[in-house]
């Protein structure tokens, strides 16, 4: 009797050790070999000046945080290039009080995107409609949406290069 309790434990360990399971954001779908990448500034194609810079400035972090890449500036030494443009930026209120003033706005951010392997040349990703949406609140008594629609475009952008670095290492 001792001994089925300790065969059924040892089974139970041993199954879930080879199940396949692993952590979100941990598993990577490219190649050994690429560990140095470009990362070209996004072009911006809307009206709204800065949302590449600022998603450039996010994508840069996230890169760097995975411990995964070292991020360059040039061609030089690169095992990939992520390349892109900022096709959509959109702010729309979602969100009124009873006097009508909008309390949530959401933005919307398409990105056309391109990760590449350089040798060989090998393309590793590629989204031509990459949409993220994220929502920020504005208080009541603010006065100017203005002065908080850049702090809200950062902490997307920040979401935003999280999503999209999971999904490069994913394949998805």
């Amino acid at each position: 009797m001792k001994r089925f309790p300790r065969s059924a434990l040892f089974l139970l360990v041993v199954s879930l050790l080879g199940c396949g399971y692993s952590l979100v954001g941990r598993g990577s779908n490219l190649p050994a070999e690429v560990r140095r990448v470009q990362l070209v500034p996004l072009e911006n194609a809307t009206p709204r000046s800065q949302v590449d810079q600022i998603l450039t400035r996010a994508l840069t972090t996230e890169l760097v945080n995975r411990h995964r890449f070292e991020v360059l500036s040039s061609p030089e030494g690169a095992d990939a290039v992520l390349t892109g443009k900022v096709s959509s930026f959109t702010l729309s209120p979602v969100t009124f009080d009873g006097e009508g003033r909008a309390t949530e706005y959401e933005i919307a951010i398409v990105v056309s995107v391109q990760f590449k392997q350089l040798v060989p040349e090998t393309p590793l990703y590629q989204n031509d409609n990459y949409l993220f949406r994220s929502s920020y609140e504005v208080k009541a008594s603010e006065l100017g949406f203005q002065d908080r629609e850049t702090p809200a475009i950062e902490a997307t952008a920040k979401d935003f290069a999280e999503s999209l670095v999971t999904d490069l290492l994913e394949g998805f």
